[in-house]
């Protein structure tokens, strides 16, 4: 029984593999047939232990050069790279490993037998054995190796009474019955775990009894001022407003000045180098039509497949997203992980469960909807990798692949462009803190897992944790090669998704100002100042975007009416400082995103641009019903729905057998994903 189709014409192709061997300069296999048996030499010195195994198993020589040629490069066995080829499944493969050591094969463990203990986590990175109960005896579940295989056997032939306590099994078998063991308790743990450790940080807690106090008190001035001195409350609040819509526009002024034309990054060293594990990480809800999509989108990131850890985290009951899943022959790369649907039903819980089976130092999440650059796992390693440990995120620009389908898509990928690649760029090359965006975040995972990774009650994790890791010492930067995502086309749709982020932004700035002295000095007068700006600035921007109006007409309509004007100098500055954050904000903000776009970006939308004014007032709408929300269901996360892009898939999805992939995947730099530009203007 060969064990796998060889692609290549091999005339000397291996027997069929029986029970019984030895091992020495040259291997002897018998061959089982009918009633009898007969044995046949491998005279071949120039293949190791390993390659003898895999040729007795059916593998052709041709296959071996090519896996061998990867294995040399990558750092891995020739073992992983068929594996991760495709050439044959994980299961069939070790059940015929199972067959050579003469042990028992198990396909799946029931994950009511498995032992606990302390350290089982460990196995979702090393699954190497595993301790389960069979009728009350303690038995070994082992995941053998090709290259030791042959020492295995000899040990069970003479300590035969080790082999009623050994059984053999695959890799993910381990994994799935470990990441089900466990559940429930892992997810309760990842819940508690920021809490506990550092509840500082986290938004399990809206609101402080100290911070309720000021809050209070802060209202009863408010309203004790209002009465007894209306103007000069008027005047005072009119003037904090204007003054921070200000700051605002003059970030994003300062980032129009200062922006720069980013250049192609130069990959040529990240691919002649040896490539480290690399983690993609996607948290998936209710998300069954993406998910063909999603999965033809990370095959083609160009990265060795032998050395990618691609995790499908969906909660245990989605069924659709599950459903769809299963109907996919995943290439070996991708493993799904379930998560137990307790707690606050998160993104960030979701990825924080499945950061316990992460097997690399490198790990990048994005959102089922993502079409990041195929490049773009390589652009980041080769920064990370001429960097210091400090540098602990780099985020990918998002660029819309909607605009021009509506009015709000073409408004809404405005402001990304103005974000991901003039504004983010100027704070990360400052120094500066940097709100994360929720998708495209490459990590190191040891600063990731230092800084208490994600948490799971705040509804905005991205930013969250980009302020944290610059509070804990840690630095951001950014990528050029972008990640396309669709924009909402629905202004319900936009609503719910700006309620939320409003949401976690708020709850952002109340963990920040739980103690505002200590935030100072951890992130120093600059980036404490430019945070207060970015979070709060943003929040009251929304929040009394109105106020611009008022202020602003009512001014001139005394001074058309009575022909009345601001006398004082400050009554004059004031309204000055109305007028440039009206026109001034709006002009600033469509010049930072024009210089940043590609002109197929500008021509898709510009005619829709002029509705920015509407724009603004809608998110004042989200950012009201946002506190609301926060009173009443402060971790509730509202889904946004999503529908594949009505277009061609790029490539098609590798088939979990009889596929092999013994290169990278093929990337054509004149063409960007599905027909569209590949890189933003930046970098063109």
């Amino acid at each position: 029984m060969r064990l796998c189709a060889d692609l290549q014409d091999d005339s000397e192709a291996a027997p069929p593999i029986g029970l019984g061997w030895k091992a020495g300069q040259y291997w002897q296999v018998s061959v089982m047939s009918g009633g009898g048996s007969s044995s046949i030499e491998l005279h071949d010195e120039d293949l190791s232990e390993e390659e003898l195994v895999l040729r007795a198993l059916g593998i052709g020589k041709p296959t071996l050069a090519a896996a061998r040629l990867l294995a040399d490069r990558n750092g891995t066995s020739i073992e992983q790279e068929i594996l991760a080829s495709g050439v044959v499944a994980s299961k069939t493969y070790y059940e015929a490993l199972a067959r050579i050591a003469g042990l028992p094969f198990v396909a799946e463990i029931d994950p009511g037998r498995v032992i606990a203990s302390e350290h089982l986590d460990v196995l979702l990175v090393r699954p190497e054995r595993l301790t389960i109960d069979v009728g009350g005896k303690m038995v070994q579940a082992i995941v053998p190796r090709a290259a030791n295989i042959a020492a295995l056997a000899r040990r069970l032939k003479t300590c035969p009474v080790l082999g009623t306590r050994l059984v053999v099994t695959a890799p993910q078998a381990v994994r799935d019955a470990v990441w089900a063991q466990r559940a429930e308790a892992r997810a309760e743990e990842v819940t508690r775990h920021l809490f506990e450790g550092s509840s500082k940080d986290s938004a399990r807690l809206v609101l402080t009894g100290r911070q309720g106090f000021v809050l209070g008190l802060c209202l009863a001035a408010l309203v004790a001022a209002s009465v007894f001195a209306m103007a000069l409350t008027s005047v005072t609040i009119h003037s904090a407003a204007s003054l921070l819509f200000l700051s605002c526009v003059s970030l994003r002024g300062a980032a129009v000045v200062a922006f720069r034309k980013p250049a192609r990054p130069d990959l040529s060293r990240a691919c002649a180098a040896r490539l480290p594990r690399y983690s993609v990480v996607v948290a998936l809800r209710h998300e069954d039509e993406l998910v063909e999509q999603l999965v033809q989108s990370l095959s083609r990131l160009v990265w060795p497949r032998s050395l990618l850890d691609i995790k499908l985290v969906c909660e245990a009951d989605d069924g659709a997203t599950l459903a769809a899943i299963e109907k996919l022959a995943l290439p070996p790369e991708f493993e799904v992980v379930r998560v137990p649907p307790i707690g606050p039903r998160t993104k960030p819980k979701a990825l924080k469960y499945a950061l316990a089976g992460v097997r690399s130092d490198y790990l990048v999440v994005y959102d089922a909807e993502d079409r990041p650059h195929p490049e773009q796992l390589l652009e980041a390693w080769s920064i990370f990798s001429c960097s210091d440990d400090r540098l602990a995120v780099l985020q990918a620009p998002l660029v819309i692949s909607n605009a021009g389908q509506s009015w709000w898509a073409s408004v809404f990928a405005l402001e990304y462009a103005g974000l991901f690649r003039g504004l983010l760029p100027l704070l990360a090359r400052s120094g500066l803190p940097l709100p994360l965006g929720g998708t495209s975040n490459h990590f190191r995972v040891a600063a990731l897992r230092a800084c208490g990774a994600w948490d799971p009650h705040n509804v905005t994790e991205d930013a969250d944790l980009g302020l944290r890791l610059h509070r804990q010492g840690y630095r951001a930067g950014v990528l050029v090669l972008p990640t396309q995502e669709p924009a909402p086309t629905q202004p319900s749709v936009w609503l719910k998704q700006r309620t939320r982020w409003f949401k976690g932004w708020l709850q952002t700035w109340l963990v920040m100002m739980r103690s505002p002295i200590a935030a100072w000095r951890e992130m120093g007068t600059r980036g404490f100042l430019v945070s207060q700006i970015l979070i709060a600035g943003m929040l009251v921007s929304a929040l009394a975007h109105p106020l611009l109006y008022v202020f602003f007409f009512h001014t001139v309509g005394k001074a058309a009416v009575g022909h009345i004007f601001p006398q004082t100098f400050a009554n004059r500055a004031l309204f000055g400082i109305d007028m440039f954050d009206i026109v001034g904000g709006y002009l600033i903000f469509t010049i930072l995103a024009w210089r940043t776009m590609a002109p197929l970006e500008r021509s898709r939308g510009r005619k829709h641009w002029l509705w920015l004014p509407i724009y603004w007032l809608a998110m004042f709408a989200a950012s009201w019903i946002a506190v609301w929300d926060l009173i009443k269901r402060p971790f509730y996360w509202a889904k946004t729905p999503h529908q594949p892009i009505d277009q061609p898939a790029p490539a098609p999805v590798h088939t979990a057998t009889r596929s092999p992939r013994f290169d990278w995947p093929r990337w054509n730099h004149e063409d960007g994903p599905q027909g569209e530009d590949p890189l933003p203007a930046a970098a063109e």
